[in-house]
């Protein structure tokens, strides 16, 4: 598995571990988790409807999303996140 950010979820979690430390601990938590156990349920792993119906969303607390979408490269599966966020921020 391959992941990669988009530069706007880059700059997001620039602004985040600037910010708030504890929330970056926890997303570099999860993130560790998500590469070795996708499927884990503290993640809540759920795929996404409505405009966004390709992508997927993780959680990092109960307030913060991850949001993602695979893109298959040859035999590889690539993830993109593209967002990181509030729910009520990534869910527009």
């Amino acid at each position: 598995m391959i992941i990669e950010f988009s530069p706007k979820c880059q700059k997001s979690l620039i602004k985040i571990k600037k910010k708030n430390k504890s929330l970056f601990d926890k997303l570099e938590k999860q993130l560790l988790l998500f590469q070795k156990i996708p499927n884990h349920p503290s993640l809540r792993l759920h795929k996404l409807g409505g405009v966004q119906v390709d992508s997927w969303s993780i959680s990092i607390d109960m307030s913060y999303r991850l949001l993602f979408y695979y893109r298959p490269v040859g035999q590889e599966k690539r993830i993109v996140f593209f967002a990181v966020g509030k729910h009520e921020e990534v869910y527009k």
